[in-house]
């Protein structure tokens, strides 16, 4: 059964990496699937098991492969000396240095996700690369600060990866200076956060209208998103 299981998985990877040479000019199209299963030599009938949307499947898979090597990579623990602010705008650059040069791969995927019919997965692919940095990193909240962890850094990622697609400056050295602003951002809500919980309105919101969020909980290991109310 592994040995099915590493060779589904390989076969998988050998579609996606044949259909990275046509993307740039096909997009991800059923035109694009089509050429990858030819070139990668696999079943398009299996291909249709593997990707049973077709090319959005496919899109989703580049990029799920791109979150798991990113998960990977922060299992490695390559964060010495960081706190965790550095360790999060590592991880943020280092997803995007994953697909460097796959550029207008990710730029045509943008576009495709852009579309109504496939927002949602859009969004949800974000969503679990911002799950996947908060969950290597080891974050162990339970109730709503669970999601809005997550919803800061998707914005955060998204925002870094649409400046990354236009940026043409050496070494994307414009990029990762626009990350850290949007990092920094996003720490100054953080503190005004602080300052509201120990100031006398913050703490009487808590106590009053705050306990709504009480109730929220973060999705357990058999609850699938988007999580629950609690009792």
């Amino acid at each position: 059964m592994a040995d099915e299981m590493i060779s589904h998985s390989d076969q998988k990877d050998a579609v996606i990496d044949a259909a990275l040479l046509h993307v740039p000019f096909d997009g991800w199209s059923d035109e694009t699937l089509r050429r990858a299963l030819g070139d990668s030599g696999l079943d398009p009938a299996l291909g249709r098991v593997m990707f049973p949307r077709g090319a959005v499947d496919l899109a989703l898979a580049f990029h799920m492969r791109g979150d798991r090597k990113l998960a990977e990579w922060i299992a490695s623990d390559p964060f010495q000396g960081m706190g965790m602010t550095g360790k999060i705008t590592a991880c943020v650059r280092h997803r995007i240095e994953l697909v460097q040069g796959h550029r207008e791969a990710v730029r045509r995927g943008t576009t495709l996700f852009a579309l109504p019919i496939y927002a949602a997965d859009g969004a949800k692919a974000i969503w679990n690369t911002a799950d996947t940095i908060w969950a290597g990193l080891g974050d162990s909240s339970t109730d709503h600060n669970w999601y809005t962890k997550r919803a800061t850094l998707s914005g955060v990622y998204s925002a870094t990866v649409l400046y990354w697609l236009g940026d043409e400056s050496d070494g994307d050295e414009a990029t990762w200076a626009f990350l850290d602003r949007r990092i920094a951002n996003v720490m100054q809500i953080e503190k005004v956060k602080a300052q509201m919980r120990g100031n006398p309105l913050g703490r009487a919101f808590a106590a009053g209208p705050g306990r709504l969020l009480e109730l929220v909980k973060a999705p357990g290991a058999a609850r699938p998103m988007p999580g629950r109310w609690g009792r």
